[in-house]
């Protein structure tokens, strides 16, 4: 990407973003990478990076663990591999071996995983594990890391002569210690060790009566340390077989490291793949640390931002448990430019700096502070005009140096560009610098680049709402406790708020009235109106958020309600197929009547939305229909004896009548009928049931 100026890292504090995330490397070539990560243009690479982070981040989520316990740094011991005759240092080897242990256990990471992390796991798609390297070390090496008795004839022969010796060295200084102890010479222990020889502590008076070999002696002058005559040849048989011991080592070891130089390359592949892993988990613990997304990345230049933050001002609030404020915004084809504007210390830098940050941090892999849904373009450069950019050396004043700047950006700006400037026409004659302000601006616009400028120049605003392509903002202030609320809207100019900020802190109301007739009327006018008009979209937005939390409110009832009326269809369908089977699947009137009565129930309720009463109705209507069904089967007469059966009372069915609903067990008044049909209202429930299930009351 290209940058401008040269330290656009610095002044989108990008460096140190890049900082806190080397703290996260284990090894030194991770952290060194992670320093001098730079934003890509290529929109594939960037995608497969994000993808990298989001796979590890997936791993992290689930609790399973990525075997990247031992990250060590290999360049010393590549470098030696890479040379004829060098020997590995004991370490060396040891590094190696545990970094071919790592490659294992990431490739068995991936077969218990298979499919489930494939862009982590394409990052081994080009290498392989070689078991020899750590069979070839282990062949050397014991546990402890020390060259094994076996790791040649020579080594064991040599060895086990060495112990030997050690022994008898053992054996015949004890005899001397004692010997020499009885005589009451010794001073101390009575031994010690000097120029790697077994040496006696013997009194200084007394070094004739021992004889042998003085090699040191204390710095009073009253110990001397001898060795004795007697162990002079077996010290100087056990130093040569000592210093053959270290030969043959050295032998093994330099044998060891010309046959792993074969696996140089491959060294190398298994160096430069854990590097990549343990940057990318460094990726991934920042991005929970800023609680960061993987947006949406278009190939078409756009950015839209949703609930975006700036990550180090999130950082610094989270410490002290406050909130940041989220930033909204959208720029693409139709609206590339915004213009914001407002007090002072409203935001309107930070909201620059959030944009051009997260930009950098996208397309360099990393994982961004926005909601999910945001969307996110590739630029291929980056233009910033922030701050004073004076230059001593070249004796350029302030605004000098920013119009150097917008000629550069004016020279290099196309569609694939983001500018952000910072304060657009300050440092000259406000006419004149806002002239210059809108003539570049129009030109930029021109060449459709994608761009955010801050400005208090009124022509800037007006022209916002005259070019294509051109779009107001303003970052909300509270008139009333004249703080700032970090807050953008789109769409319209902001306010100065300059008299409104004069009169809250204590200037003379005279003073004030002065500076409102001084300035040009048009211009006080339309200032106080972008005043007013900011305070009722407040108002506006404070109506819009109670909306919304009564909507979700009402949502959730929606919800619950509809959560309770399918747990009574689901009673109503379980109890009746109960009923049904206890009759031994065979339907009956009284049943099919009973169904038709519990579907125009809860038609009614759902018209009342009253479900405690129609569930408790419903209930009674299965639990009154069963065993009166039953009674009737035991009770039906026999053929012969229905002659006799004694001849059931006429019903009156007179609009207004009082009748019994004999099945519900419920007192009703008729409200109409229709053929064989009434309809009765019973506990203000309306109900349509047969003639023969009332009787007059």
């Amino acid at each position: 990407m290209l940058l401008y100026p040269s330290h656009t890292i610095e002044k989108l504090e990008f460096d140190k973003i890049l900082l806190l995330i080397a703290q996260y490397c284990r090894s030194e070539p991770a952290k060194q990478a992670a320093l001098v990560l730079e934003p890509m243009t290529d929109g594939a690479e960037v995608r497969k990076q994000l993808l990298q982070v989001h796979d590890y981040r997936k791993v992290m989520s689930t609790g399973s663990h990525f075997p990247l316990d031992y990250v060590a740094d290999l360049s010393k011991e590549l470098k030696l591999l890479g040379i004829t005759d060098a020997v590995l240092e004991q370490e060396g080897f040891i590094r190696i071996k545990r970094t071919a242990l790592t490659i294992e256990g990431i490739f068995r990471f991936f077969a218990a995983n298979e499919g489930l992390y494939p862009n982590l796991e394409a990052l081994v798609g080009g290498i392989y594990y070689e078991k020899q390297i750590v069979q070839l070390i282990n062949g050397v090496f014991d546990e402890n890391a020390n060259v094994k008795d076996n790791a040649s004839r020579d080594l064991m022969d040599i060895r086990n002569r060495l112990s030997k010796r050690r022994n008898d060295l053992s054996r015949v200084f004890a005899g001397i210690i004692q010997k020499y102890a009885k005589l009451g010479i010794l001073t101390d222990s009575g031994q010690s060790i000097r120029n790697g020889r077994k040496v006696v502590t013997i009194v200084a008076e007394s070094k004739r009566q021992m004889g042998g070999i003085i090699h040191d002696e204390s710095d009073s002058g009253k110990t001397v340390f001898m060795e004795p005559r007697e162990t002079v040849e077996l010290n100087n048989e056990i130093f040569e077989l000592e210093r053959a011991e270290d030969r043959e080592v050295y032998r093994i070891l330099k044998e060891l490291t010309a046959q792993l130089a074969l696996y140089r390359q491959l060294l190398e592949s298994y160096q430069s793949v854990i590097t990549k892993y343990d940057l990318i988990q460094a990726k991934s613990k920042f991005a929970n640390e800023i609680n960061a997304s993987y947006p949406v990345v278009s190939d078409k230049p756009v950015i839209h931002l949703r609930k975006a933050v700036h990550p180090l001002l999130y950082l610094h609030l989270k410490k002290s448990k406050k909130e940041t404020v989220s930033l909204n915004i959208k720029l693409d084809d139709d609206n590339r430019i915004l213009v914001i504007s407002g007090p002072n210390a409203g935001g309107k830098t930070i909201t620059l700096k959030t944009i051009g940050l997260l930009q950098m941090m996208l397309q360099s892999g990393l994982h961004v502070p926005v909601d999910e849904r945001s969307e996110m373009g590739i630029f291929q450069s980056l233009f910033v005009d922030i701050g004073d950019s004076q230059s001593i050396e070249d004796e350029l004043s302030t605004y000098s140096s920013h119009l150097r700047a917008m000629r550069f950006f004016l020279d290099n700006a196309d569609k694939r560009t983001i500018f952000l400037i910072d304060e657009f026409g300050t440092g000259s004659d406000p006419a004149l610098g806002g002239a210059f302000a809108e003539a570049i601006l129009e030109e930029l616009a021109f060449k459709r680049a994608y761009g955010v400028v801050t400005t208090h120049y009124l022509n800037l605003k007006i022209m916002a709402n005259k070019v294509k392509g051109i779009l107001n903002g303003a970052m909300i202030f509270n008139e009333e406790t004249l703080m700032p609320t970090y807050q953008l809207t789109t769409g319209k100019p902001g306010s100065s708020y300059t008299f409104a900020i004069a009169e809250r802190t204590g200037l003379p109301r005279m003073l004030i009235e002065r500076a409102k007739d001084m300035v040009d009327q048009q211009h006080y006018q339309l200032d106080l109106l972008l005043n007013k008009v900011e305070q009722e979209h407040q108002l506006l937005l404070e109506k819009e958020k109670e909306l919304t939390t009564k909507t979700n409110e009402l949502n959730d009832l929606k919800k619950n309600y509809e959560t309770l009326l399918a747990k009574v269809q689901q009673t109503r369908e379980r109890q009746t197929n109960q009923q049904v089977i206890q009759n031994n699947s065979k339907t009956t009137p009284y049943i099919r009547e009973a169904e038709r009565r519990l579907q125009k129930l809860l038609r009614d309720w759902e018209t009342r939305k009253d479900l405690e009463v129609v569930a408790e109705q419903t209930k009674k209507a299965i639990e009154v229909e069963k065993p009166k069904e039953e009674k009737r089967e035991k009770q039906k007469p026999a053929p012969q004896e229905k002659k006799r059966e004694a001849a059931k009372p006429v019903l009156k069915t007179n609009p207004g009548a009082r009748v019994k609903i004999v099945s519900f067990n419920k007192n009703g008044v008729i409200e109409s009928v229709k053929g064989n049909k009434v309809t009765v209202v019973a506990d203000d429930i309306r109900m349509t049931v047969n003639k023969d299930d009332l009787i007059n009351i």
